[in-house]
C-alpha cells in the first residue's frame, strides 16, 4: 500500500479507533500480570464505595472492581475474537459454497438462510449455550454459531454479483475447480466489504458474550469477563450503582473502537466520500472566472490521469466544447475516452490521480469539490449499459423524480409530471405506468430512452453520453441517437458524446477528437469525417475497420446506408 492510501486511510476516526485497541489490547496483556491479586483478592472492604485505595469500590466480596474490570478485558477479548473468527470464516465458507454449488443446492440453502436470519442470534445462542451447559468456550462457541447464518447470508449476496461476472464464467468453463474460483477469483473482490462486516460482528459478538455472563450462561466463576461482574453487581444495582460502571464502560469502549475501524474502512471504501487526488485539488476554489472572450461551456487545458506513481494513462489532453456543440471522443477500447469524460463530468475514477491546468463546466472548478446540486442540475450523464443504470429494487418513479426533488426542491407531483413529459418527449409508451414498474418491466430500448429524458429533465447546459447504444440493438440504437438529435436540435443542449461507431458520430456531432494510448491524434469536423479527409494513421486504421456496404455495384461510404432522418 503506497503512501497515498495510507494517509487517506488514517482517518481521524480510524487513528482514534486504532489508539483505543491498542490501549485495551495493551490492558489484556499487562493488566493480568499487575492486577490480578486487587481483583480476586477478597477484602475487609466488602460494599465499599469509592475511595482513593479503591477507584470503583468493591463488590460484596471485597473485590476491587476497578482492578477487575481491566483484568477482564483479556478473556473479552479473547472470547469475542474467537466468536467472531467462527462466524465469519464460517459465513464466507457457507456463502461461497452456496454460489458455487448447483442451482437445487442453491435456493434451498438460501430459504434455510432466510428462515435462520429472521430469528435474533442472540436467541440461537441462548438454546446452544443452554445445551453446551454454561462456561467460556460453550460462549464462544454458541455466539460464533449463531452468527454464521447472518454472515452466510450476506456473503451470498456479495457472491451472488462476483458470481454472474465474466471472469468467473470464464472461469467455470474452463474447468477451473471451485475451490479455486472461490479463493483467487471471488473472494478477492468481496474481500473490503467483508473486512468492514467483520468489525461489526466482532461488536456484537462482544456484546451478546457479555450478555451471556449476565444472565449466568456464560463464563462461570472463579473466570469473569466483562459481563460477569455486571451480573454480580444486578443484586446492589440502587443501593451501589457504580459497580456496573467499570465493566459497562469497557463494553461501550471496546465497541466504540471496533466501530471506529469498521466505519472508517467504509468511508474509505466509498468514492464518494473521497477526496479527489491531484495537486491541485485540495486548494481549488468551486467556482472560476472565465477568460474575458472565453465562451467556451468546458474548458480542459491539459488533463492527466494516471495511477499514483506509476502509468500515466491520460496524457495532457486538451480541448473545449461550445454552448450547443457536440463534440465526439473516439478510438478503440482502452483509449482513454471514458475516463476523460467522467474526469469533465465530476466522476473522476476511483484511485487515480487527476491533474490539469484547467478543468471546468461553465465557472464550475471541476478540479475542487464543485456544489452537488450545480452539479445534478447543470450536467447529466447516460451511461453505457441500460441493465445498470437503474436500481432494480426501486420503481422507476422515484429514481427519475429523484433529482428534481432533491435539487430543485420540486413536490412529489410536481416532479411526477415533469417526468411524465418527459418520458412522453422520448416516445416512451403510458408514462404514467411506466413510473409505476420496476427497472426489469421495461426493455433495454426503453430503460436507455427513460435515462435520456431524466437527464433532460433537469435542462441541462451539458450532457455526458459514455457509449449510449453501445449495448443496444441496431434499431433501438437508431432510436436513441434520433432522441440525442431530437434534444440537440430543440434545445441546443453541449453534449460529450463517446462511442465507437463512426457512422453516427459523423451524423450527430459537429467535431471530432480521435483518441489513442490517452492522447487526441487528431481533430476533425463532421464533414471531414464524412468525407475521410483524415491525415493520422491511426483515424485511417479506424475508418478501415468499419464495414462497407456496396449498392448497385458502386462502394458506399460507411455510415451511409444509417443515416438518421
Amino acid at each position: 500500500m503506497n503512501s497515498k492510501k495510507v494517509r487517506a486511510l488514517l482517518s481521524p476516526s480510524m487513528i482514534g479507533g486504532i489508539t483505543i485497541l491498542l490501549l485495551l489490547v495493551l490492558t489484556a496483556v499487562v493488566a493480568p500480570m499487575t492486577m490480578s491479586t486487587a481483583a480476586n483478592s477478597l477484602t475487609p472492604d466488602a460494599g465499599a464505595g469509592p475511595s482513593p485505595a479503591h477507584w470503583l469500590g468493591t463488590d460484596d466480596l471485597g473485590h476491587d472492581l476497578f482492578s477487575r474490570s481491566l483484568v477482564a478485558t483479556r478473556l473479552t477479548l479473547l472470547m469475542a475474537s474467537g466468536a467472531a473468527t467462527i462466524s465469519v470464516a464460517s459465513g464466507i465458507v457457507v456463502g461461497l459454497a452456496i454460489w458455487l454449488a448447483g442451482p437445487r443446492i442453491r435456493e434451498a440453502a438460501l430459504r434455510v438462510l432466510e428462515t435462520a436470519v429472521a430469528y435474533p442470534s442472540l436467541i440461537f445462542a441462548l438454546v446452544i449455550a443452554a445445551i453446551l451447559q454454561p462456561g467460556a468456550t460453550s460462549s464462544v462457541v454458541a455466539i460464533g454459531v449463531a452468527g454464521i447464518p447472518g454472515f452466510a447470508r450476506i456473503t451470498a449476496n456479495l457472491a451472488s454479483a462476483v458470481s454472474r461476472s465474466d471472469f468467473v464464467v470464464t472461469a467455470r468453463l474452463l474447468g477451473v475447480s471451485p475451490l479455486r474460483i472461490a479463493s483467487r477469483h471471488m473472494l478477492p473482490n468481496m474481500a473490503e466489504p467483508l473486512l468492514i462486516l467483520s468489525a461489526t460482528v466482532f461488536s456484537l459478538s462482544l456484546v451478546e458474550i457479555s450478555a451471556l455472563s449476565f444472565i449466568g450462561l456464560g463464563v462461570q466463576a472463579p473466570d469473569y469477563d466483562f459481563g460477569r461482574p455486571l451480573n454480580d453487581s444486578l443484586n446492589a444495582l440502587y443501593t451501589q450503582p457504580i459497580q456496573a460502571v467499570g465493566p459497562s464502560a469497557m463494553i461501550v469502549l471496546t465497541g466504540l473502537a471496533a466501530m471506529l475501524v469498521g466505519d472508517s474502512l467504509a468511508a474509505n471504501a466509498n468514492p464518494r466520500t473521497k477526496r479527489r487526488q491531484g495537486p491541485r485539488s485540495l486548494a481549488a476554489k468551486q467556482t472560476l472566472a472565465n477568460d474575458a472572450g472565453d465562451q467556451a461551456l468546458v474548458r480542459v487545458d491539459n488533463l492527466r490521469i494516471g495511477i499514483p506513481g506509476g502509468t500515466e494513462l491520460i496524457k495532457g489532453v486538451s480541448f473545449t466544447i461550445k454552448p450547443g456543440e457536440v463534440v465526439a471522443l473516439v478510438g478503440e477500447s482502452g483509449s482513454g475516452k471514458s475516463l476523460t469524460a467522467m474526469a469533465v463530468a465530476g466522476l473522476p475514477a476511483e484511485g487515480l490521480s487527476l491533474s490539469a491546468d484547467l478543468l471546468r463546466v461553465g465557472n464550475m472548478n471541476m478540479l475542487g469539490r464543485p456544489d452537488q446540486a450545480r452539479l445534478a442540475k447543470e450536467i447529466s450523464v447516460v451511461y453505457q449499459d441500460p441493465g445498470t443504470t437503474f436500481n432494480p429494487s426501486l420503481r422507476m418513479g422515484a429514481q427519475l423524480t429523484e433529482v428534481l426533488r432533491t435539487h430543485l426542491r420540486l413536490s412529489r407531483a410536481e416532479a411526477r409530471q415533469r417526468v411524465i413529459e418527459a418520458l412522453e418527449a422520448v416516445n416512451i409508451s403510458r408514462p404514467a405506468e411506466r413510473l409505476r414498474q420496476h427497472p426489469h418491466e421495461l426493455s433495454g430500448g426503453m430503460r436507455q430512452r427513460a435515462m435520456i429524458a431524466s437527464s433532460m429533465v433537469v435542462s441541462p447546459a451539458l450532457i455526458v453520453a459514455d457509449e449510449p447504444t453501445t449495448a443496444l440493438d441496431v434499431t433501438v440504437q437508431a432510436e436513441v441517437v434520433r432522441e440525442f438529435r431530437r434534444i440537440h436540435r430543440e434545445n441546443s443542449t453541449a453534449m460529450l458524446f463517446i462511442s465507437h461507431d463512426l457512422g453516427v458520430v459523423q451524423e450527430l456531432c459537429d467535431t471530432v477528437l480521435v483518441m489513442k494510448s490517452g492522447e487526441i491524434v487528431e481533430r476533425l469536423t463532421a464533414v471531414e469525417l464524412k468525407n475521410r479527409d483524415v491525415n493520422h494513421p491511426y483515424t485511417k486504421s479506424l475508418l478501415a475497420a468499419v464495414p462497407v456496404l456496396q449498392i448497385s455495384g458502386a462502394p458506399a461510404m460507411a455510415g451511409e446506408q444509417g443515416k438518421l432522418q
